[in-house]
């Protein structure tokens, strides 16, 4: 195991707007509220957290089955070392995106879907 599922992020033109409809929907309650980024969590454990955030440009929602415009979201993975943890997931097929911070980095997975490897306290 390289790390532990922390965070699943979906896309979206309005979180505060979204987040209400899957805190219903799974029994959830928000726990961060900003125009941007809305987090919920159950009750019984604070992770992993459901995250909704505001994309910049014209969101267009996913078209499924079809392939025209596929899902957004994305997975944050908790580790303790984000070192040690890019190598091993680019050891696994994962892709640098250049897109590094000081507590998370962005990567690409084997099919190109985006997931970042966090800092514990991020």
């Amino acid at each position: 195991m390289i790390g532990t599922l922390d965070v699943l992020a979906i896309d979206c033109p309005d979180p505060r707007a979204l987040a209400p409809f899957y805190a219903e929907l799974l029994g959830m309650r928000v726990v961060s509220d900003d125009p941007d980024w809305v987090e919920l969590a159950s009750e019984e454990r604070p992770r992993p957290l459901l995250a909704f955030q505001r994309v910049d440009q014209e969101y267009r929602p996913p078209q499924w089955p079809g392939q025209e415009v596929p899902q957004q979201l994305h997975i944050d993975v908790k580790v303790d070392d984000l070192d040690a943890a890019e190598q091993q997931v680019l050891d696994l097929g994962a892709t640098k995106t250049g897109y590094d911070k000081e507590t998370f980095r962005v990567y690409l997975d084997p099919a190109g879907h985006p997931f970042c490897l966090i800092k514990p306290n991020d």
